[in-house]
């Protein structure tokens, strides 16, 4: 018998397709009821990050995998998460196959969204990172009209998180520190180009 270890493992959204393609699926070991294998794990564990206003209207997104390939399957599955949390009290959701970990702060939803199967602590630490990251560099302002004004800097705190879908960071002191380090390098350039004209 192989093991499944042996079995390559599908980029993060192919799972799904290969499974509607009917590729080969690994075999099912002796005394293994079929359906109940586990998960091989993967770094690969953010399938987005998004924060809306209190409208439901994007105001930042990232996708890691293919499974919202376009702009409006994405605003569409964003709509429809908004309405599912937006007047919950939870912290957790699932919808459409997937574990959603959410926060609300005045006037934003962020949002970190994992595979039906991923843990949430593991999608609450991206989260947890996520808000006191960015309640750091909007000085304890999180709330869209700040947001607003700050999206360079949203942008580069979310890179600093998440990669691809695979997480990089959960402490937020190291994420402002890395931040700073590349908003400093950033200055630096553009003062040695200014200098050489």
């Amino acid at each position: 018998m192989q093991r499944p270890e042996a079995w390559p493992r599908p980029h993060p959204g192919e799972g799904a397709a290969a499974a509607q393609a009917g590729g080969p699926a690994p075999p099912v070991g002796a005394g293994e009821p079929s359906g109940l294998r586990l998960q091989e794990p993967s770094l690969y564990t953010i399938k987005a990050v998004f924060i809306l206003d209190n409208d439901g209207r994007r105001l930042l997104a990232k996708y890691y995998d293919d499974t919202f390939p376009s702009m409006k399957e994405q605003m569409v599955f964003e709509k429809n998460v908004f309405n599912k949390t937006s007047r919950t009290e939870s912290e957790i959701a699932f919808f459409g196959g997937m574990t959603i970990v959410y926060k609300s702060s005045i006037d934003l939803f962020l949002y970190v969204v994992g595979s039906s199967h991923e843990n949430e602590l593991m999608l609450m630490s991206v989260l947890t990172c996520l808000f006191e990251s960015l309640s750091h560099m909007l000085r304890k302002n999180v709330e869209k009209r700040w947001l607003l004004e700050n999206m360079d800097g949203a942008f580069l705190v979310l890179d600093e998180i998440v990669d691809g879908g695979v997480i990089l960071e959960s402490d937020p002191q190291q994420v402002i520190q890395k931040v700073n380090f590349r908003v400093l390098q950033s200055a630096k350039e553009q003062i040695k180009w200014s200098l050489l004209k």
